[in-house]
């Protein structure tokens, strides 16, 4: 008796445990996103392309942070999902959806670096804020398009009651599934490995003293590449993987062993770590470009001062390099 009372008050603090963390994880993901979208809405400065791109990031995290993340704290507690198929299969929809947004929008904001290295002179007439929304609104579009097929159909969704999420059923159309990863992962990584490479290889030869024939060129790739948001695009593209990489490589491994791994804690851990990378943006951008801080410090004196925010922001003399 003593030993199933304990068994039972472990597995209550297991649950209650999981619940708080993915409900700390939700508060998390919900507030460093909205802030980063108000950041970007309220300030008026001169701004870079690059920007719509991660605002595009922000939004897609901030729906899983409240559409998706939310769903999963009652059935921690409980252990059952509790809302319903619909619900179920809604959510497990947005999931892939926000995730493919995700995995396109790190491929364009590849390309646009990559674009910033190569055409440094010409780059504010090849990328301009039009294209740049227009691609966006692309890349919505056709995830929401290429992730439906599963949500039309009359399979029932997957419940997973180890991470406690929702999960639309794949399986039943293997070649689709084959198809849309092929479709989602196929030209972003390629891109992603390409671009970044190449942004490197100009850096070293920038910093070994090569010399470029082409002064003007030279002149305006060494002002571009000096823009800290080469390396911040990459911490992002970085954090991302690292946080899908384990919950990647144990489906792999269970579809090539095919052997299950029952262990609840690597189960629930690949998959919320995954998630955790919603989060990671607001550190990266913080820490990494000067252009954010000041829109965040001028937000931050907007909301404290109200209407006297900006004014005060231009009396202090904000510099990027603080």
């Amino acid at each position: 008796m003593q030993e199933m009372s304990y068994l039972q008050d472990h597995s209550k603090l297991e649950a209650l445990t999981k619940a708080v963390l993915i409900s700390i994880l939700a508060i998390a993901i919900v507030l460093s996103n909205f802030l980063i979208i108000a950041t970007y809405a309220n300030f008026k400065g001169p701004t870079e392309v690059i920007n719509y791109y991660l605002l595009s990031l922000a939004v897609a995290d901030l729906l899983c942070g409240l559409l998706v993340v939310p769903f999963s704290v009652y059935p921690a507690l409980t252990g059952e999902w509790m809302y319903g198929d619909v619900v179920c299969r809604f959510t497990g929809y947005l999931e892939v959806t926000l995730w493919a947004v995700s995995v396109y929008t790190f491929m364009w904001i590849s390309v646009d670096r990559y674009l910033a290295v190569r055409k440094p002179l010409r780059y504010e007439t090849v990328q301009t804020k039009t294209r740049c929304q227009c691609w966006m609104a692309f890349t919505w579009i056709s995830a929401a398009l290429l992730c439906c097929p599963p949500i039309l159909g009359y399979t029932i969704p997957l419940k997973d009651n180890v991470a406690h999420i929702c999960m639309l059923d794949w399986g039943n159309i293997a070649a689709y599934s084959v198809t849309l990863a092929i479709l989602v992962l196929g030209p972003s990584v390629i891109s992603i490995v390409h671009n970044y490479s190449y942004i490197f290889i100009m850096m070293r030869k920038l910093k070994s003293g090569e010399p470029i024939h082409d002064k003007e060129y030279a002149t305006a790739l060494a002002e571009n590449l000096s823009n800290p948001s080469h390396m911040m695009s990459f911490a992002l593209v970085f954090a991302f993987w690292m946080s899908w990489l384990p919950w990647i490589f144990l489906r792999l491994y269970e579809t090539v062993t095919g052997e299950i791994v029952q262990n609840t804690l690597i189960n629930f851990g690949v998959v919320w770590v995954g998630v955790l990378n919603s989060f990671w943006k607001i550190i990266i951008m913080t820490t990494m470009l000067p252009q954010f801080r000041i829109a965040l410090r001028v937000f931050c004196l907007t909301i404290c001062c109200k209407t006297k925010g900006r004014l005060q922001a231009e009396l202090i003399g904000l510099d990027p390099d603080d």
